[in-house]
Parts: structure tokens; C-alpha cells; sequence
């Protein structure tokens, strides 16, 4: 079990506070956009061992936008309203599913 803040805004890892998931998106959309960050995070890899330098670009930035989805990074969840929370990771959503990420049948 991952350890919380009191206040429930981050998760302490090994010592280290981290910016939690936001705990309003529903179980479906987090699953589809932390797929979405597992394979961007692969894909920084990859590009790295290729020494490609424009793919690892390209996959950090899609890492960013999966944490911003995902209200790990950006403005903190907790001083948003319910409505631009939604907005967010549903934009999220939407760009996971442009590249290939639905959810879970």
C-alpha cells in the first residue's frame, strides 16, 4: 500500500513526496491514461537507446501530458473545481485515445 499525506495531495515513495493521482477521475480514465504513460515512458527509452533524439522529445512530452491528465503535474487538483478537473483529464482521455488507448472492455 502507497503511503499519503495526511492531506491526501501526494504519495510518499521511498521517502519522497510525489503529486498523487487525482482521486476524482474515475477508475476507468485513470487506467486509460496511465497505459498511456506506461508506453510513453517505454517509448523514452527506446528512443534513448536509439539515440534519437527527437522521438525521446516527443515521448517526454507525451509523458508530461499523461501527468498533467492525471493531475500529477500542472495546476495542483486540489485548487481546481470539480469542472476544470474533469476537463482535464478528459482531454487527456481524448488524446490517449487518438493514439490507440480506449478503456478496458
Amino acid at each position: 500500500m502507497v503511503e499519503h499525506t495526511d492531506d491526501g495531495h501526494y504519495v510518499v515513495i521511498d521517502g519522497r513526496r510525489w503529486r498523487a493521482t487525482d482521486p476524482l477521475i474515475p477508475e476507468d480514465d485513470a487506467s486509460v491514461l496511465r497505459r498511456w504513460l506506461m508506453a510513453a515512458r517505454r517509448d523514452v527509452g527506446t528512443a534513448k537507446r536509439a539515440d534519437d533524439a527527437d522521438a525521446e522529445a516527443s515521448a517526454r512530452a507525451r509523458v508530461h501530458a499523461a501527468k498533467t491528465a492525471l493531475g500529477e503535474r500542472g495546476p495542483e487538483w486540489w485548487e481546481q473545481t470539480e469542472a476544470q478537473r474533469r476537463d482535464r483529464w478528459t482531454e487527456g482521455v481524448r488524446r490517449a485515445g487518438d493514439e490507440g488507448f480506449a478503456p478496458a472492455s
